[in-house]
C-alpha cells in the first residue's frame, strides 16, 4: 500500500525525457498525483504493477508517461508495422480520451505512430489506415482489437505486429470484466509474448481483477494509493474535494424538481444520469425545449457513430448539459464537470461512486446531487456503509414550476415524443425491476401512476407490471392518441399508409377480433392454424383417448393443486372446488406427475 504526497517530476528516481517533461509544463502539471509517482518509477524499473486509485486521480499520466519512456529506450528501434505498447479500455469513449493524451506526448516523438481501434467506425477502415501507416502504440476497446486479430485474411497480421510488444496496459480493469469481456481479453493475451511491462489499473480489486493479475501479471507490485490527508483509505471511496447531496422527491415532481436545479447552474457544465437509453433520449429532448440558451448533448450505449463525435465535443464546451447513461461513468475526463446528477440512481451502488468521480477530479472542487424517491431514502444509509460515500441532505431547491404540461404539449404535437415517452416509462420500470439493492428498489413499491405524472404520459403503457390493475388517479388525455401525428412528415405518411392498410384489412375480415395492429392478418391466421395443429399434434403422439371437456377439468383440477402447494388456498377450499367430487386428491397429484406417497 502506497501512501504518498505528490512531487515534482524532477523527485523522480529516474530522469525523465526533457520532452516529456516539457509537454508536462505545457499541460500544466507541475506535480505529480500520488498514484503518478508510486507507478512510474516501478514501471520504468521494469516491474509489473497492479495499481488501485480513486477515480479522478490521474492514473492515465501514470501509463502514458512509463509507456513512451520504454519505447525510447529500447535498444532496436520500432519498425512501422511494430506495436510496442498496447492500451486496452472498456469504453470508446475512455480510449479516446486516452488516444488524444498520447498525441499530445507524441507531437515531439514523430517517430513513434498511434493508432485507435474502437467501435463506431468502420472495421475495414481501420485496417486499411493500420496497413497504410503502421502502428507503434494501439490504444483500443476489446472488441475491436479481437476483430483485427481476425483478419489475416485481408492481409494484416497482428499476430506478428505484437511479438515485438513492451508494454501493455488494462485500464480500468474491473470495467472491462463487469462489461463481458473476459472472453476477448483472454483471446488477445493469447497472442502477446510474455516478456512485457504490464500495467493493471482499477478504481476497485474485484475477485475477477485478482484472477486477471494472477494470469496476466509476473510477480506484480500491489498499489493501492489514497488522497493525502485520508486517513484511511477504506473510510471513503469518492474524492475529498467532492461536495456529495441527494433530495427527495415525490414521482410527479422530481422533473420539475431537475429542470428548476438545472436552470439555477446553467452557467457551468452539469452530467445527468439515467437509468436507461430510452429515458436518456426521451428526457434530453425535453431540457432541450425548457432550458432556454444551454447546449444540451446526450450519449448512451445504443448510439453508434455520432458517440465520438459528441463526446469531443462537450468536453471542449465551457458550459453545457450532457444527459447519458453509465457509458459515461468510468474513467472519462470532462474538464471542468460542475455537478454530475444521479436522475435515476444505478443498477449497482459501485457504479454510483464512479458516477460522481466525473467531477473533483484531479484535486479539483466538484459536487453531485442524487435524486431520490421517498422509498428510497434508506440508500443514503446504505451507500454510506457499503460505498463508505457519505451524503449530506440538500435544502429543498427553489423556484420550481410545473413544467410537465409543457412536455405534455410536445407530446401532443410530435408522435415521436409520445412515443418515446411510452417506451421511457417501460424501461424505467423494467431497469429497476434489476436493481441490485431490490430490498431499497422495489417494484411493487412503485406508483405507477404518480410515476406516469412525472414522464407526462399522456396514457399508460400495456405492459406486465400493470396488467389487471387500475389507477383511478391517472387521467389519460380525452385526445384521440392515433390523431397525434409525427412532426416528421416522411415517418406521418409511412404510419397513414399502415394505418390505411389495417383498415382495408379489418373491411376483408370483419369477424376477425383477434387483429394485431402491427402485424398483418394473414400471419395472426397462420399463427393461429399452426398452435392448433401442434396441439392436435401433441394429442395424437401421445395416444390420448381424453375428450376436450376431461382435458378441461384436468387443467382446472391442476392448477387448483398448484394454488394448494403455494398455499394460496386451504385444503378445505381445495376439496370444494374439485369438479364434482368425482376425483380424489391423489388421483390428481398422480395426473400432474407427482408422486402422492404417505398421502
Amino acid at each position: 500500500m502506497a501512501n504518498l504526497t505528490d512531487g515534482t517530476w524532477d523527485s523522480l528516481p529516474v530522469k525523465l525525457d526533457d520532452n516529456i517533461l516539457q509537454t508536462l509544463k505545457e499541460l500544466g502539471f507541475t506535480h505529480m498525483t500520488p498514484v503518478q509517482s508510486a507507478c512510474i518509477p516501478l514501471f520504468l524499473g521494469n516491474k509489473d504493477v497492479a495499481a488501485e486509485a480513486v477515480t479522478g486521480s490521474g492514473k492515465t499520466l501514470s501509463f502514458v508517461i512509463p509507456m513512451i519512456e520504454l519505447l525510447l529506450k529500447r535498444e532496436e528501434k520500432l519498425k512501422k508495422m511494430q506495436v510496442g505498447a498496447l492500451v486496452i479500455t472498456p469504453t470508446r469513449e475512455l480510449a479516446l480520451q486516452i488516444s488524444e493524451v498520447v498525441d499530445t506526448f507524441l507531437k515531439r516523438f514523430s517517430q513513434f505512430t498511434q493508432i485507435l481501434l474502437i467501435g463506431g467506425t468502420n472495421p475495414i477502415e481501420d485496417v486499411k489506415k493500420f496497413k497504410a501507416q503502421g502502428a507503434n502504440i494501439v490504444v483500443a476497446t476489446p472488441g475491436r482489437l479481437e476483430d483485427m486479430f481476425r483478419r489475416k485474411g485481408e492481409g494484416l497480421d497482428m499476430a506478428s505486429y505484437v511479438k515485438s510488444l513492451d508494454v501493455l496496459v488494462l485500464d480500468e480493469a474491473d470495467r472491462l470484466l463487469d462489461m463481458g469481456f473476459e472472453a476477448s481479453l483472454n483471446t488477445i493475451l493469447s497472442y502477446l509474448p510474455k516478456q512485457r511491462r504490464t500495467g493493471l489499473f482499477s478504481a476497485t480489486q474485484t475477485q475477477e481483477v485478482e484472477k486477471l493479475v494472477r494470469a496476466g501479471l509476473r510477480n506484480p507490485v500491489r498499489i493501492t494509493v489514497k488522497e493525502k490527508g485520508v486517513a484511511d483509505s477504506h473510510t471513503q471511496k469518492t474524492p475529498s474535494r467532492l461536495a456529495n447531496f441527494y433530495t427527495v422527491c415525490r414521482p410527479e415532481d422530481k422533473f420539475n424538481n431537475l429542470v428548476a436545479f438545472l436552470r439555477q447552474h446553467k452557467h457551468g457544465k452539469n452530467l445527468v444520469f439515467f437509468s436507461t437509453c430510452a429515458c436518456v433520449d426521451y428526457y434530453s429532448r425535453a431540457l432541450e425545449t425548457l432550458i432556454k440558451k444551454v447546449n444540451v448533448q446526450c450519449i448512451h450505449g445504443k448510439m453508434k457513430n455520432k458517440r465520438n463525435k459528441i463526446f469531443a465535443n462537450f468536453r471542449t464546451l465551457k458550459s453545457g448539459i450532457l444527459v447519458c447513461t453509465d457509458v459515461m461513468a468510468r474513467g472519462i475526463d470532462i474538464p471542468e464537470v460542475n455537478w454530475v446528477i444521479q436522475y435515476d440512481p444505478p443498477s449497482s451502488a459501485s457504479a454510483f461512486v464512479h458516477r460522481c468521480g466525473r467531477t473533483a477530479r484531479i484535486g479539483n472542487q466538484g459536487n453531485a446531487l442524487v435524486f431520490l424517491l421517498p422509498m428510497e431514502e434508506s440508500y443514503v444509509n446504505f451507500l454510506s456503509i457499503n460505498q463508505k460515500c457519505p451524503l449530506e441532505k440538500m435544502s429543498p431547491i427553489n423556484d420550481v414550476v410545473d413544467v410537465l404540461p409543457k412536455v405534455k404539449a410536445m407530446a401532443l404535437a410530435d408522435r415521436a415524443i409520445f412515443e418515446r415517452g411510452m417506451r421511457a416509462y417501460v424501461s424505467y420500470v423494467q431497469a429497476y425491476s434489476k436493481h441490485e439493492c431490490s430490498l431499497i428498489f422495489r417494484v411493487k413499491d412503485l406508483d405507477f401512476a404518480s410515476l406516469a405524472h412525472g414522464f407526462a404520459l399522456l396514457r399508460l403503457p400495456k405492459m406486465p407490471e400493470l396488467r389487471g390493475k387500475t389507477f383511478p388517479e391517472f387521467i389519460e388525455t380525452d385526445v384521440d392518441i392515433d390523431t397525434i401525428k409525427y412532426k416528421d412528415k416522411n415517418r406521418e405518411k409511412q404510419r397513414r399508409k399502415m394505418m390505411e392498410e389495417q383498415r382495408n384489412q379489418l373491411k376483408t375480415c370483419p369477424g376477425n377480433k383477434g387483429f394485431v395492429k402491427h402485424q398483418a392478418w394473414s400471419k395472426q391466421k397462420n399463427k393461429k392454424e399452426r398452435k392448433k395443429n401442434r396441439a392436435a399434434k401433441r394429442k395424437h403422439d401421445k395416444g390420448s383417448d381424453v375428450d376436450e371437456e376431461e382435458m378441461n377439468e384436468l387443467l382446472n383440477d391442476t392448477r387448483l393443486l398448484k394454488k394448494l402447494k403455494k398455499k394460496e388456498i386451504t385444503e378445505e377450499d381445495f376439496e370444494k372446488q374439485l369438479t364434482g367430487g368425482s376425483r380424489s386428491k391423489c388421483q390428481i397429484v398422480q395426473s400432474s406427475g407427482s408422486s402422492c406417497e404417505g398421502d
